[in-house]
């Protein structure tokens, strides 16, 4: 998903390769300003708001955002005694995040003796994402994650033969599929509620929430534990989908133009790292979460 997570190029797993004489190191860490004005809320007011954000991709992690000290607000981190080590970056300072009349335990990291070729990094501190209330792009309340500006979703519709069956027991039939290309995924294939026989689905309790897609939706099928999903109310984004069913081809069978398809290598999505938990309360709370907090 995006340049350094699931299959991207600087991911571990990446399904591409550099066309390059010399083998390249096996981890690459690529840093590039945001350009865009970033801003964190917590305990009812900002404690960071910034135009000169970093983002750090760093392989099999979701990317992460860097402020310049200066642009947090004073008070706000309070230095914990226990440092860590990073592997790439070295000593790691962390702190506690002092909001109003609320605080956050080790909540905030900064990178204290940065190698030279890292030097972007120095003097900027990164925030524990689901520590804090939220996080904005301008007015805009951004969740999961801060937003890969690599990752990218194409729809296409099409005018292939899509069925799918539980056995002997057809589930699904259509010629008007949409294809939905996300970054670092093999494609996945949504069929119209019209072309579901509804009475094979069973909702279960649970969802999950993508950051670019939505809150998912899952459907039992027979004995088929969660074979199925659907964005019942997608994203603006992707509002084509909205609605769809998609299914697990290695739960399913899943048939495109009469070829069976098989779930491909690093298609399962796992959150990654201290700050990258994809919670579904986050999605819920987003519109519940005030623009403007009260000590701004």
């Amino acid at each position: 998903m995006g340049l350094a997570w699931q299959q991207g190029p600087l991911a571990t797993r990446s399904v591409g390769q550099f066309l390059v004489a010399q083998p390249l190191p096996d981890r690459l860490l690529f840093a590039e300003p945001l350009r865009r004005r970033m801003r964190v809320q917590f305990g009812g007011q900002w404690v960071a708001d910034s135009e000169d954000v970093v983002l750090l991709h760093e392989p099999d992690r979701y990317p992460v955002a860097f402020f310049p000290l200066a642009d947090v607000r004073a008070g706000v981190l309070v230095p914990e005694t226990r440092t860590t080590t990073h592997r790439d970056l070295g000593a790691t300072a962390w702190f506690d995040v002092h909001g109003g009349d609320t605080q956050a335990r080790r909540a905030a990291w900064q990178y204290t003796d940065l190698p030279a070729h890292a030097a972007v990094l120095r003097d900027r501190v990164a925030f524990a994402w689901r520590s804090m209330d939220a996080f904005y792009e301008e007015d805009e309340r951004i969740v999961g994650h801060a937003a890969d500006l690599y990752h990218r979703i194409d729809i296409r519709r099409t005018s292939r033969h899509l069925h799918v069956r539980d056995g002997d027991q057809l589930v699904a039939e259509t010629r008007q599929p949409i294809a939905l290309y996300e970054s670092g995924f093999a494609p996945r294939w949504y069929v119209a509620r019209e072309d579901v026989v509804s009475s094979a689905l069973t909702r279960v309790e649970g969802q999950t929430f993508c950051p670019y897609k939505g809150l998912a939706s899952y459907y039992d099928i027979g004995e088929r534990k969660r074979a199925a999903w659907s964005y019942l109310e997608a994203w603006p984004e992707v509002a084509a989908v909205s609605g769809w069913v998609s299914f697990e081809p290695d739960l399913v069978d899943v048939y495109l133009d009469d070829r069976k398809l098989t779930l491909e290598p690093g298609q399962t999505v796992v959150p990654h790292g201290i700050d990258r938990g994809l919670d579904p309360d986050e999605l819920r709370q987003r519109s519940a979460t005030a623009a403007h907090p009260g000590n701004s």
